[in-house]
């Protein structure tokens, strides 16, 4: 039998204090090659944090990982030669245009002379930058920017790519666009570690982790997390008036999860038999006119927006 590849990212116990205040507390996970993982939560959760310390750019308070089986505190140099790394803040330089930034980043890296040919040709054709190459960067749009960036990142093929909610503050368009690049990139091979508030992008990862207040809620797929957090059946209403119900039925108590998704009503119910008919009739008592009441599988929103009642 052949053996199982080793993961590309192993996180073991890794915590981060920053004086009396734990960023990251006691999380532990691994991400196996070629695979898109992504780290799900909200702003001030710990996301960027966790990457930090895998990169080796802060030191863990506690515990240990390994990127690409090299050691995240004692050997940081030769993780960084083989790592991408695209910080929320795209870092590129606006007074250089699209090939200059290229060019500049694989310097950095080392990417010279028929690699670095063949790998501007390849990035720019990739991220449709082509006839591009002598723009400012300045008077690039967010989304051609957000390639760019990408771009930088990849000119030295790294084997493991670190993004860091690199969709932020893009259109939805440019964002779609952009995973498809992402896809690419994990079919032929790297492994991508990205963090998201994005519940679509996040339906998308081969593995995914939540975490909430530095501290891991659930971790698996997406059909593994819903199949497994979520205790309960999701009903979606639609109503008249989605304010008064959502009103009455979190005043009613009985209910794990009442949520407004746009003008639809996502109730959580433990015994769906006995709460149809009671919900209906709470609502009617309230005036509210019910359309349509469906039993339906659970988002990946709903799961986290339950997960992060459990921990608040």
């Amino acid at each position: 039998m052949t053996p199982a590849p080793s993961p590309s990212v192993v996180a073991r116990g890794l915590s981060k204090r920053f004086g009396d205040f734990v960023a990251v507390d006691d999380i532990s996970f691994e991400i196996p090659s070629g695979q898109i993982f992504g780290f799900l939560g909200p702003n001030g959760a710990g996301k960027t944090t966790t990457i930090r310390m895998l990169l080796g750019l802060v030191k863990p308070s506690s515990g240990t990982g390994s990127v690409l089986g090299y050691d995240i505190i004692h050997e940081t140099e030769a993780i960084r030669r083989r790592i991408g790394y695209m910080s929320q803040k795209f870092s590129l330089y606006n007074d250089l245009t699209v090939v200059e930034n290229l060019d500049f980043y694989a310097g950095v890296y080392g990417v010279t002379g028929a690699q670095l040919r063949e790998r501007k040709r390849y990035i720019l054709e990739m991220a449709g930058l082509t006839g591009r190459e002598r723009v400012l960067t300045r008077n690039l749009s967010g989304g051609w920017k957000q390639r760019l960036a990408l771009g930088t990142a990849i000119i030295h093929e790294p084997q493991v790519l670190f993004l860091d909610e690199p969709t932020a503050g893009v259109d939805p368009i440019s964002r779609r666009a952009f995973w498809d690049l992402l896809y690419e990139l994990a079919d032929a091979g790297t492994t991508i570690m990205v963090t998201t508030h994005y519940m679509d992008e996040a339906e998308h990862c081969q593995g995914l982790a939540f975490i909430q207040r530095g501290r891991l809620q659930a971790i698996g797929s997406p059909q593994d997390i819903k199949a497994r957090e979520m205790h309960g059946q999701v009903f979606e209403i639609n109503c008249d008036r989605p304010d008064a119900a959502v009103a009455a039925l979190r005043q009613a108590g009985r209910f794990p999860e009442v949520a407004l998704y746009g003008s639809l009503i996502h109730v959580v119910t433990e015994d769906p038999e006995r709460d149809q008919p009671a919900i209906l009739k709470m609502l009617a008592e309230r005036g509210v006119v019910v359309a349509t009441m469906d039993a339906i599988a659970p988002s990946l929103e709903d799961v986290f927006i339950a997960s992060a009642r459990r921990v608040t």
